[in-house]
């Protein structure tokens, strides 16, 4: 009697066990769906508002400063107002050294990203994106945060041949474009290597909503410079159109990605966000040609393209090696450093989901309004979107 109760019990219990972990593989799937969708939808957002053949806004560096104004604002919100986020002692020194110089990369890869939409497709943009781990690695090894190794890089090699096949099959090729576009890449890897040689050393660690909450605020102040040059004139054009929930509803999809992809990170890890990020790249591609018809793709695109994932795909695979391999622990922060930056308020929740994040912030191409700032090494790098 006993013996039947007990296996019913047991039964009863795995079968609980079992539908809490459906229940929790339907959310993980949900959190993936909405990353996917969000990611694409931003970048194809972005490309709609600012292409004179649709919505006709053509002033990048607006459309990147309204996004920085309202993600600062929200990120105020949040942080001061409602405490959902724990504040850093943030000393002038401190944001003077550090968070301006990164501010003023991150400015500028917004700014040469988002100006890219004006010549060339959404498709090749993304492919081009496949170029960041390269440029990451070579600014890495420049500032010599990371060491030249073999394999690292004739995968480097493997992934610029990749891209220069998918250019040379581009259709509708535009020299500007693609500067604007590798610049943008480039200053996306200085701000990557700058975060890790300025902050690490500080021992400071942002999540996203407190990195918008310091870099937001300064990379408007650095991208108004160039909007007063260049745009401001233009926009006092009569036939000007400014609709107010197209820019909101914009801003707002900007600021949800940032948030989703640190949900997603921290329910799934960084292995699983990689994976998704490659699997949106494919259908962001498939997208674009779909949405904007003048986009065209030929065989030799997806052949380059093709091979340059390939290369990503094994770089990911030799940088997670290299996470699983133990470190060397990290020198002792000064006690000056420490004092300067200790929270105002401890966020025990937040550790975990934290090293999830700066692990995932080297390998994965995030895209463009995620300031992801994180304090992992540069040799854990990991595509963005504009």
């Amino acid at each position: 009697m006993y013996t039947a109760l007990l296996s019913e019990r047991n039964q009863i219990d795995m079968g609980i066990t079992s539908t809490m972990m459906t229940r929790q593989h339907v959310l993980t799937y949900m959190y993936l769906l909405v990353y996917i969708s969000l990611s694409s939808g931003v970048i194809l957002y972005n490309k709609w508002v600012l292409s004179t053949l649709y919505f006709n806004f053509p002033f990048p560096i607006t459309l990147t400063m309204i996004h920085m104004a309202f993600s600062g604002a929200v990120a105020f919100v949040l942080i001061r107002v409602l405490k959902v986020v724990s504040p850093v002692k943030m000393t002038f020194h401190i944001y003077a050294t550090c968070v301006v110089p990164i501010s003023a990369f991150f400015a500028a890869s917004l700014w040469f990203g988002n100006t890219a939409y004006l010549y060339i497709s959404v498709a090749f943009i993304q492919m081009l994106k496949a170029l960041m781990p390269v440029a990451t690695f070579l600014t890495a090894v420049s500032w010599g945060t990371e060491k030249l190794r073999c394999d690292v890089f004739w995968n480097m090699v493997l992934v610029s041949v990749g891209v220069v096949v998918s250019s040379y099959g581009e259709i509708h090729f535009n020299v500007i474009g693609t500067v604007y576009q590798v610049t943008g890449i480039v200053a996306e890897a200085l701000r990557l290597v700058l975060t890790q040689v300025l902050l690490q050393k500080k021992g400071l660690t942002l999540n996203p909503i407190t990195s918008l909450y310091y870099i937001a605020p300064c990379s408007f102040v650095f991208l108004f410079v160039p909007w007063y040059i260049i745009e401001k004139p233009e926009m006092e054009a009569p036939h000007m159109q400014f609709n107010f929930w197209i820019f909101f509803s914009n801003a707002l999809c900007a600021l949800a990605l940032n948030l989703a992809t640190f949900l997603v990170i921290g329910r799934t890890g960084a292995v699983t966000i990689r994976v998704a990020g490659v699997l949106k790249d494919w259908i962001l591609i498939t997208l674009s040609t779909v949405l904007f018809p003048e986009s065209k793709i030929t065989g030799l695109n997806i052949i380059g393209y093709a091979i340059a994932l390939i290369g990503v795909v094994f770089y990911n695979y030799l940088k997670l090696r290299d996470v699983r391999t133990p470190q060397p622990p990290l020198p002792s922060i000064q006690e000056e450093s420490v004092k300067e930056l200790l929270p105002e308020k401890k966020l025990d929740d937040d550790v975990n989901v934290n090293e999830e994040w700066n692990d995932s912030v080297y390998y994965t191409n995030f895209d463009e309004e995620a300031p992801l700032m994180a304090s992992s090494r540069i040799s854990h790098l990991g595509r963005k979107p504009a």
